[in-house]
This record gives structure tokens, sequence and C-alpha cells, in this order.
């Protein structure tokens, strides 16, 4: 029988002896390999020589918060840890997986690798990564873990392994013009808490100021599934059932997305995808915004002197059910072989995800902070208070679920092309394009 996947993938014995990674997810982007960035650390893997590994990360070389981000994580390693040279390496966030699978078979994977977590199930199926708990000594594997968000590490952990460390993690958030709902006699402290009132509020923003209402960012630009997987779960369904079952097709995905569509049809939101309605929501053309907390950094940037940024929980996709987002982002595999790199690699991670770690991947970038330390330094600046919605939802956050099958990102892609996009944008009817996909699925992933 096949098992239901969650963070990725449930892990096989065999599997676990040669594989494992880290996750997490974000922006995109690309450069080609960079000069080398030194780093070091208190505790490093070899005394008495320097070690160089190597850092494929999607957000590495962009131009934006997620670049920056990265190379102030890069610059603070190097001060912490002199042994360790991290050579870092662009990739476009839709070509991860091809570039590890050609470096891989080319017999020079990368030490350490950003992954999102849409990719993740495939690449731990595919690709020689290395279980980041078993590539961590015992004692400082727990003393590590001890103060990372106990939900998030739970729904992370396969078979008692965490194979993939949580690293820029995010779940779907509300945000909010402030500015139109009082022009159009709505309360943002008062902010809808289904998508029943999130369509009403959107059509009353849009009759009161020519505004865009509202967006529900199921037509993800990146191709990732995880607020696809938000309303199901919060209509009380999944894509996989307990046996690894395709589920996609039943009642609760159905309604979930019809639900969403019919935000479309009544006009409270466009027919756009997520990088437009992005830019709409940034130019103060839209009053609602339900999307990833990863947007959030800019968006404060973009509202500041221009509107009032207020963010609420993710809404109810039916009233009284409780609202069950899934956390995207991306993570740090390791695939090193030598025990040398290996090491060096745990170093890397372990910083990565410290409290000075997070301090950064928070204040700069605006992921969250998975330390409770670092959300109470940080909780009277602006960011962890927008951020607080999405921090109050991490205890029932749902996790993410895979196909179970080395096709695993093919069929993500198929669901998000063939049945989320028609049946949100186009107005395709709900229950017979998820039962055509479903079985184009099925087929998929054997």
């Amino acid at each position: 029988m096949r098992q239901r996947t969650r963070w990725g993938t449930r892990l096989v014995p065999a599997l676990l002896a040669v594989a494992g990674l880290l996750a997490a997810a974000a922006c995109g982007g690309t450069t080609d390999d960079a000069k080398p960035v030194a780093a070091t650390g208190a505790a490093t893997p070899t005394a008495d020589k320097p070690v160089t590994i190597s850092f494929l990360s999607y957000n590495y070389g962009t131009p934006g918060i997620g670049g920056k981000g990265t190379q102030s994580l890069l610059d603070a390693f190097h001060k912490a840890h002199p042994n360790i040279t991290v050579k870092p390496q662009g990739v476009k966030v839709a070509d991860v997986l091809t570039r590890l699978r050609t470096d891989t078979a080319a017999g020079s994977p990368p030490d350490v690798a950003q992954i999102g977590w849409s990719k993740m199930a495939e690449a731990v199926r595919t690709l020689p990564v290395v279980p980041v708990q078993k590539a961590a000594p015992a004692d400082e594997w727990s003393a590590h873990v001890a103060g990372l968000s106990p939900s998030i590490m739970k729904a992370v952990t396969q078979d008692g392994v965490v194979a993939a460390m949580p690293y820029t993690m995010s779940i779907p958030v509300m945000y909010i013009n402030a500015d139109l709902f009082k022009a159009a006699g709505l309360d943002p402290a008062n902010p809808p808490k289904t998508l029943d009132d999130v369509r009403a509020a959107g059509l009353a923003i849009k009759k009161a100021t020519g505004k865009e209402g509202a967006y529900v960012a199921v037509v993800d630009s990146g191709k990732s599934d995880y607020l696809t997987q938000s309303v199901i779960a919060s209509a009380g369904g999944s894509l996989v059932g307990s046996d690894g079952s395709v589920t996609l097709d039943q009642k609760p995905a159905v309604d979930a997305l019809t639900a969403v569509a019919g935000l479309t049809s009544s006009g409270a939101m466009p027919k756009v995808d997520t990088t437009a309605a992005v830019a709409s929501f940034t130019k103060g053309e839209m009053g609602m915004l339900v999307g990833s907390t990863a947007l959030l950094v800019s968006a404060q940037q973009a509202a500041a002197g221009h509107f009032t940024l207020t963010t609420a929980a993710f809404p109810q996709v039916k009233a009284g059910t409780p609202a069950r987002p899934t956390y995207s982002g991306a993570g740090l595999a390791i695939l090193a072989k030598d025990p040398d790199k290996q090491r060096a690699a745990w170093e890397f991670i372990k910083f990565l995800t410290s409290d000075a770690g997070f301090e950064i991947i928070t204040s700069q970038i605006g992921y969250l902070p998975l330390r409770k330390t670092i959300e109470t330094k940080l909780a009277d600046t602006p960011t962890v208070k927008l951020l607080k919605p999405a921090l109050d939802q991490l205890a029932t956050v749902t996790p993410y679920t895979s196909f179970p099958s080395d096709h695993a990102n093919e069929a993500v892609v198929t669901l998000q092309d063939d049945a989320v996009e028609p049946i949100v944008l186009r107005g395709a009817d709900p229950a017979g394009t998820l039962s055509s996909v479903a079985d184009k699925i099925r087929k998929l992933v054997g």
C-alpha cells in the first residue's frame, strides 16, 4: 500500500540510508555561479583545515529582498565560521529540479540546495540527498530543534526523521488595504472571516471605489499548489488520501474551488494570475489579497506613504469550519557525500536556522520567525506585527501533501494548469474538470 506523503514524501528505509533534505520556498531568480563567499563558525567541522561547500539557491543573486537577504545570511555566516567557504550558485526557481538532476548526473551536485516544498517530494525520491537529521550529531540536533516551532517540526517529520529542515517558511495570510476598506464603509479592524465575507467586502469595495475587490492567489505563477491545498484542506479535503490515492476530485476539493471560483464569477475577484494581482494590490488598486507571507516585506515597502497596510488570518472556506492553511517556502537539502562537507553543510544549515539566521530571514525577507525567541525579540516591529495573524494560525497548519511519485512536481503543474486556472479564472465546471484532471494525474503517478 502506498503511503500518503505530507511535506514532500514518506521516506522508505532504503532511501533513508542515502537521502535527505532541508526545505523552504520564496521568490525566484537566476544568476550564474558566483564568486565564493567565505564563511565560518563557532563549532567548525574541521579545526585544522578549511572546507568549501557549494550552495544552490533560487534566492541568491536576485535583485529583490530575497537576494539581498540571502547575501546578508552568507555574510553573517562568513563572520561566524571562518573555516568554511560557501560557494553560492543561483538558479531560477522553476529550474531547481532540472539543475539538480543535471549536476547529479555529472557527479557534481551541490552540497546544500534550497528546494521549494512543491518540489520536495520528487527531490527526495529521485536525488541522492542525506536526511539533515542524520547529518547532524545527535546532541547538536536535539539542542538546535528544541527552539523551533513544534507544529512545523511535527509537520516535516516523517517516520521519526526530519529529512528537510524548515528554512524560509510561509503560510497564506490576508493583506488588506485599510484605506479602501474605509472608503467602502468597512472596518479593517473587523476583517472578513470567510470566503463569503471576502466576496461581500470585495463587491462593496469595487462599488464604492472602482478598485478591484479581492484576490485569492490559488492561480500561483510559480506553479505551487500550497494555496490550492490550503483551501481544499480548509474544506475538509486533501489532494491525496491516507492510502496514497488521488482524492482531488472528491466533494471537499470541488466545494473549495467552487467557492474560490464564485469570487471571480461574482465580480469580486479579477480574472488574472497572481503576478498581476500582486502588482495591482501593491499599487493600491485592490482591497484584499490572500497570499503568501513571503510577500510581506515587499508589500510594506510598496504601501509606505501610499496606503495603510493591515493583515488578517487566512479565511475559512466554510463558516464554522476552521481554516487550515498549508505552508509554502523552501528548504536546504544536503547532497554532500564527503563527511567533512556533510559536517560543514550541517554547520551552514544550523546557522541559517538559528536565532541569528531567523532574525535576518524575518526582518529582511519577511518569512516567518520559526523561533519564539526571534518572534519575541521582533514583536514590536511592523513586520512581526503584520505576521501575527499567520503566526497565530501555525498551530493549525496543514502539512504540505505531495503526490507519491517520481513525477510529483509534474502532477502539481498539471493540477494548477489544467484544473485550478480554468476553474477559477475561466469558469470551467469544478466537478467535471477535477474529475478529468484527477484521472490524468492518476495515470501520471501510476
